[in-house]
């Protein structure tokens, strides 16, 4: 398959900052979103209080009482939100959220949600934004058997050790800010308001650092 044309344009966008930088902020976004549901999984939570009479509330009743397979589901969303905040495993979390997302997307279509599918519908295509930034690493799935590429840096911008320190940070703030909502003692609106502050906090104080210019060395 002959990539010079399709390289070439990707080049072009793949070298723009100020995309590499709503990327990054994009996989924060999107991990932080299914990090709250993974944790209820996880803990053997109900995800909906709907009944079972409504054809939605009777799916999700099925998979909670699946037990295992609940927990499983709860692992896999936390797995792929920690991948895609490091940054350094990030498109290997784009590509365990693009089936997870996909699946998501499918369900509210066919249980018809309202409204929830525009949100799905937005969540995967925000996905499939992102395994097209990384086309560079997933392209060579499609190149025939045995064949060789020379390897060569592209110097494209990319994360650097703020974006990494920071997705970890956001991560541990995510997964206890969660936890601890879930507890009543803590489930109140000024801890909500601290805990979402110093997440809001954290993604400032990166991207500030990042535009005053820190020279980092990438892992």
């Amino acid at each position: 398959m002959n990539f010079t044309k399709i390289n070439s344009t990707y080049g072009r966008i793949r070298s723009k900052r100020w995309l590499n930088t709503i990327v990054i902020l994009s996989r924060y976004l999107i991990a932080f979103a299914f990090i709250p549901s993974g944790l209820k999984k996880i803990m053997g939570l109900r995800f909906t209080q709907i009944g079972i009479d409504n054809p939605i509330g009777f799916f999700f009743e099925g998979l909670f009482q699946s037990g295992i397979y609940w927990n499983f589901i709860g692992w896999a969303q936390v797995v792929a939100a920690f991948l895609l905040m490091t940054q350094r495993f990030a498109t290997l979390g784009t590509l365990f959220f693009f089936f997870i997302i996909s699946n998501i997307w499918v369900i509210t279509i066919s249980l018809h949600f309202t409204g929830t599918w525009i949100i799905t519908s937005l969540l995967l295509f925000a996905i499939i934004m992102m395994l097209l930034w990384d086309f560079n690493k997933l392209k060579f799935i499609f190149y025939f058997d045995n064949y060789s590429v020379e390897v060569k840096d592209l110097n494209y911008p990319t994360y650097n050790r703020i974006w990494i320190i920071s997705g970890f940070i956001l991560f541990v703030l995510s997964v206890i800010g969660s936890l601890l909502l879930e507890r009543q003692e803590y489930g109140t609106p000024i801890f909500f308001y601290i805990w979402f502050a110093s997440i809001i906090l954290t993604v400032v104080l990166a991207i500030y650092l990042n535009r005053k210019g820190m020279k980092t060395t990438i892992f």
